[in-house]
């Protein structure tokens, strides 16, 4: 998504202030603490319910795959999407050309509504490597039903080449369910503010009377105390407790599966690190804030695909869930936007008697802003 901002007056020193102004206004909504400015509650409105299906997957699209969108990975990812009858997909550790098969497959096969409109990828290993063929590795979304424009971020830097992202797209006709997929960090150090910074966005989101689906691979284990600001203080079992935050895990309520910490999503179990309950490992999630559930929740990780030559696709299950949600049916407004202009234009002139104006418009590509 891309903040279009300009000034009604017009001349070559008005031209030096939209650029000043437009960089300040970007700076003014991301530059605090909390990665995320905070803005005004958005007053209630009317609400409807949803369920949507979620299907996640870390395919390791170079270190296992190799790149290939030929030796049954994408097939089988395609494959399991329209079985599982998928309203949103996150992938992480895709390659460019993997995503571009994917979208190739499910687009013939018809399971998007629109076939020009329903993925979006954000390269977080940078092209010009031999990861990945040359091209970018990444975290992707795909939507049965249309989605609007991508919002991209870069999470805390934690000094390594691939660079961790959070990427999120609300429904084009729905602009208040939102669905979002990120990839954290296994440095230890940076694991926190990461997934701070991930929370800090979704409660932003919220803030903004958005519901937020999030999906992806964490690096992180439920029980781990890095985790206790996100994980709602509903989920207190003896596998995962301390828990302080607002979000449910798909997972966290099957008490056959190690309740509240759900199923392992490693293809091979490590005996030295198996999880709370000895079944293996579990570090991919999705997640649904609690106040925006409005019925059941559920999540499953499927037995490791082999069908890439008979070998593991991925190091990783597959992870399904199915929430109720209750979304607003308001039209999207541009409230937000509108406050973080005004906030720039006071850093840009000050508190003067004198308003700029500001028009916004919001685009997924600048030529299609108005001059």
């Amino acid at each position: 998504m891309k903040a279009l901002i300009n000034f009604d007056p017009s001349g070559d020193f008005m031209r030096v202030l939209r650029v000043l102004a437009a960089s300040l206004l970007a700076w003014a909504s991301l530059s605090s603490p909390s990665f995320a400015a905070a803005g005004p509650e958005t007053p209630e409105s009317p609400k409807s319910t949803a369920t949507y299906t979620v299907w996640e997957w870390n395919v390791a699209g170079d270190a296992m795959n190799h790149n290939s969108t030929t030796n049954g990975m994408v097939d089988a990812a395609a494959a399991s999407i329209r079985g599982r009858d998928a309203d949103f997909v996150a992938l992480n550790e895709v390659c460019a050309s993997q995503f571009r098969a994917l979208v190739t497959r499910l687009r013939d096969a018809g399971w998007p509504v629109d076939g020009a409109n329903f993925a979006r990828f954000e390269g977080a290993y940078p092209a010009g490597h031999a990861v990945c063929g040359g091209e970018e590795q990444g975290v992707a979304i795909f939507s049965k039903r249309p989605l609007g424009p991508a919002d991209r971020f870069t999470l805390p830097d934690d000094g390594k080449r691939e660079k961790r992202k959070l990427l999120c797209a609300a429904l084009k006709d729905r602009p208040h369910a939102r669905f979002c997929a990120t990839h954290l960090t296994f440095v230890d150090a940076y694991r926190k503010s990461q997934v701070d910074a991930v929370r800090a966005q979704l409660e932003e989101y919220h803030r903004r009377g958005d519901t937020v689906i999030l999906a992806g691979d964490f690096n992180m284990q439920p029980d781990w105390g890095r985790m206790d600001d996100f994980y709602s203080a509903g989920v207190n079992t003896p596998h995962n407790d301390r828990n302080a935050g607002h979000y449910h895990e798909l997972d966290d309520n099957d008490p056959a599966h190690c309740a509240g910490y759900g199923e392992p999503t490693v293809s091979t179990p490590d005996p030295q690190d198996a999880g709370p309950c000895g079944t293996g490992a579990k570090i991919d999630f999705i997640f649904a804030r609690e106040d925006r559930i409005a019925g059941a929740y559920s999540a499953d990780s499927l037995a490791p695909s082999t069908q890439c030559g008979g070998a593991l696709c991925s190091d990783h299950r597959v992870l399904v869930g199915s929430v109720t949600v209750s979304v607003d049916d308001a039209p999207a407004s541009p409230t937000a936007l509108r406050t973080a202009g005004d906030r720039a234009g006071r850093i840009a002139f000050g508190d003067t008697p004198v308003r700029f104006p500001f028009t916004t418009a919001v685009v997924e590509r600048y030529a299609e802003a108005k001059a």
